[in-house]
């Protein structure tokens, strides 16, 4: 059955859909297969994906702007 639901909530299948269909009275015994989605936690963690060294801000470019901002 772990199997099972591991690929049911790989597949999209809802959370609590997979609870009842286990037989879990409650949604946190259900919650392991969720932590244990390694490929759920590699598509979260790229998400946070710090590789860019500063923000984009194509607003800078913009001289007349940063002229009014300096002038604050």
């Amino acid at each position: 059955m772990h199997t099972s639901a591991c690929h049911l909530l790989q597949a999209g299948v809802d959370l609590n859909t997979i609870r009842a269909w286990l037989g879990h009275v409650s949604l946190e015994t259900t919650n392991i297969y969720v932590e244990i989605d390694l490929e759920r936690k590699a598509e979260a963690v790229a998400l946070c994906d710090t590789a860019q060294s500063e923000p984009d801000r194509p607003w800078k470019q913009n001289k007349g702007l940063m002229a009014f901002l300096n002038t604050l």
